[in-house]
């Protein structure tokens, strides 16, 4: 039977996985999200379908069911205030928070998460654009779209950069890339694997992974 910290870490992956790409939500993808081995993480994803958390395909794709969904939601939720919080109020930077949230989103109660929203003024987003669902479990709903689908030419905001990875954080920001920097997608280069950008006067180069972590909205 896998315990509460278990399916809370499985199940907000599955939710993650599916909030980043478009494709399946499959053992395999989830091994490397985990790091786990795809035995190990095939054992746990069959515990999780017989206790009506997820349905799972035979070789095929995971989804949620609504009392998984519901699950993942109030975890994502705890994990993304505390990223909020450990920055606006503990100095950490963004490429920061999100293993120290890893730990502290099982250790914190349901009471204290909510004392914690009001504290820092029920935010909608965390420091790395992610939407926090609401108490109720509600997201808001975002037209966002990633930078290699960008058309060339367009002018667009950050608006979210997938936070697992500490170094591309780092980098994204050293470029001057940062939640809410407005920029245009000057050129796209499939066939070199880059994207180039222009803001503030200057140009910024980047290889499809990086571009593709962050999701951007009109102007």
């Amino acid at each position: 039977m896998a315990g509460p910290t278990v399916t809370e870490d499985y199940l907000k992956a599955i939710f993650n996985a599916a909030e980043w790409s478009e494709g399946p939500v499959t053992v395999t993808a989830l091994s490397q999200r985990l790091a786990l081995s795809p035995s190990s993480v095939s054992e746990v994803v069959k515990k999780l379908a017989s206790r009506g958390l997820i349905t799972h395909q035979r070789y095929g794709s995971i989804s949620l069911t609504p009392e998984g969904e519901q699950i993942a939601l109030a975890t994502v939720r705890k994990h993304r205030l505390i990223e909020t919080f450990l920055v606006d109020y503990l100095g950490y930077g963004w490429h920061e928070v999100h293993d120290e949230a890893e730990v502290l989103e099982h250790a914190v109660s349901d009471t204290f998460v909510e004392r914690l929203a009001e504290k820092l003024g029920q935010p909608t987003h965390d420091p790395h654009g992610d939407p926090i669902p609401t108490a109720a479990g509600v997201l808001p709903e975002e037209e966002l779209t990633a930078i290699p689908d960008v058309p060339s030419g367009t002018q667009v905001r950050i608006a979210r950069v997938w936070d697992d990875d500490p170094e591309l954080l780092q980098h994204l920001r050293g470029v001057g890339l940062d939640i809410g920097t407005e920029l245009t997608v000057a050129a796209q280069h499939p066939a070199a694997g880059t994207v180039e950008l222009t803001l503030d006067g200057a140009t910024v180069s980047l290889g499809l992974p990086a571009a593709r972590a962050i999701l951007t909205a009109a102007v």
